[in-house]
């Protein structure tokens, strides 16, 4: 059995409502794309990319959820060995938002002790829609004890800066060899089943 193309494999999740971009953060991370399409995951969805990091090659792993309620028991068995879980609600919708809670309860009832979590504030280019102000996302960043950050999908902003500091391994190396910032060498491209 050859070995495997990289150093370290990391398993991320998405989760949120339905509807607040989680597939739409996924593309523009793995793909640099974005659609105004909706996009409806079924069950759960996967993509791949790899990274080259201080000379490691690092697989992020990143699972898509489905965010309606018929789906929650199929998506709960996927929070156990997650390294990283990203809490995904809509800035334009505050029903996402007061949903977090519920969200959070549920990787703390089915996910692996000491999982790193962030509460991702996405469509943050809406400024016009917005329903939920960045210090309501920070302040019950704060209240569960998370990171917090505001995404946009659509214009590519704080996408990799979410991924990248939701991992366990990739946010610290970050923080200690370029703490002004990421580095436009981690751009690397999907690589399809690696």
């Amino acid at each position: 059995m050859p070995p495997p193309h990289y150093d370290f494999l990391i398993k991320l999740l998405l989760i949120g409502d339905s509807g607040v971009g989680k597939s739409c953060l996924l593309l523009r991370f793995c793909d640099d794309a974005w659609t105004p399409s909706f996009i409806t995951t079924i069950g759960i969805d996967f993509k791949i990319r790899t990274i080259e990091l201080d000379g490691k090659r690092i697989k992020l792993q990143i699972w898509d959820t489905a965010g309606q309620e018929r789906f929650r028991t199929i998506t709960t068995a996927y929070y156990r060995g997650a390294m990283g879980i990203l809490l995904v609600y809509d800035v334009t919708d505050e029903r996402s938002f007061n949903n977090i809670r519920t969200w959070h309860a549920n990787i703390e009832q089915h996910a692996s002790e000491g999982v790193n979590k962030i509460l991702i504030g996405n469509k943050s280019d809406w400024t016009e829609k917005r329903a939920v102000t960045y210090e309501q996302g920070r302040a019950l960043a704060d209240e569960l004890g998370i990171k917090f950050m505001e995404t946009s999908a659509k214009i590519n902003e704080g996408v990799e800066e979410a991924f990248f500091h939701s991992s366990p391994r990739v946010g610290p190396l970050l923080r200690a060899f370029h703490p002004q910032g990421l580095p436009h060498l981690l751009r690397a491209p999907l690589c399809p089943g690696r």
